[in-house]
């Protein structure tokens, strides 16, 4: 045997049958590769030119539209620092409470309302779902106002339990924690828990959340997110500057810059800032994600 023969490349039939499938693949597949990786990029590219135009001065800014780097990065952060006696910080903290509590306070809701319903038999059970559901389709802005009218009639509008109150019913959560505590969350355990003498609300605190925490994390990331991003609420419902979020906060400035240009750098720097905080949440509860994923493809 020669030494060509010696080291020769063996070709087993796994490796074969594997590049006959990378071969093979069909066009769909690749059509759908395509549509992921231009969906990213028209997503990211906005993002990008954000983070970009934060380091711009006004002139940079104004004269050119380009993705270089502009000179002024720090000089627009320190100006967003020192605004109005580190206003736009005080308008960080009020997105926190409002998105933080808020998505909390709602995912703890949805997930006791998505158990009962998903988990007890009681009268009118499927109309109360319906009308729920019907919920889901009705857009914000129809009840904006009238949740104004409520507020302002017990005397909370302009406070900060106006931006909390309205949010904490969340339709489609509750439906997405229904479906989450039927598939999670087995009648047998429930059974064998009451059978050892467990009350209901230990079964739900001890068993069932625990169960269900990859769906909650979800339905609290999408509330957070449409928290955080909320602009009409605290538009209609807030009047004073300090209690405003960061949306509201922004577009003051966005409103000051149409007499002052040299407001622009500053009003996409709390733009670029505002998005570190989601991106931060993402990253964090993403292993969640997985763990629900890697979980869905044993069960199938």
């Amino acid at each position: 045997m020669t030494d060509l023969d010696t080291h020769a490349p063996v070709t087993t039939p796994h490796r074969r049958r594997t590049t006959s499938r990378r071969r093979d693949r069909p066009l769909g597949s690749w059509l759908a590769t395509l549509a992921l990786i231009v969906g990213a990029v028209y997503c990211l590219v906005p993002v990008a030119w954000v983070v970009i135009a934060a380091s711009k001065t006004s002139r940079e800014l104004f004269s050119t539209f380009s993705f270089a780097p502009g000179t002024g990065f720090l000089e627009n952060f320190s100006k967003l620092n020192s605004y109005g006696d580190g206003q736009f910080w005080r308008w960080c903290l009020n997105s926190l409470l409002y998105a933080g509590v808020g998505a909390l306070a709602s995912t703890l809701v949805s997930a006791m309302a998505g158990y009962a319903f998903a988990k007890y038999q009681f009268r009118g059970r499927n109309t109360l779902f319906a009308i729920l559901l019907a919920g889901v389709l009705i857009p914000g802005i129809v009840l904006a106002v009238p949740q104004y009218l409520l507020l302002a009639g017990i005397g909370l509008a302009g406070t900060y339990w106006s931006v909390l109150l309205p949010v904490i019913i969340n339709p489609f959560g509750i439906f997405l924690c229904r479906v989450f505590a039927a598939a999670a969350v087995p009648d047998e355990t429930i059974e064998a828990a009451r059978l050892d003498g467990a009350g209901e609300g230990r079964i739900f605190g001890s068993i069932a959340l625990p169960m269900m925490t990859q769906g909650l994390v979800t339905v609290f990331l999408l509330q957070f997110v449409g928290i955080w991003n909320n602009f009409l609420l605290p538009f209609i419902m807030l009047s004073d500057q300090d209690k405003y979020p960061l949306t509201l906060g922004l577009y003051t400035f966005l409103s000051k810059g149409a007499g002052d240009s040299d407001l622009y750098p500053l009003v996409i720097m709390g733009a670029a800032v505002s998005v570190i905080p989601l991106i931060f949440l993402v990253l964090v509860l993403q292993r969640f994600w997985r763990a629900d994923l890697l979980a869905g493809g044993l069960k199938g």
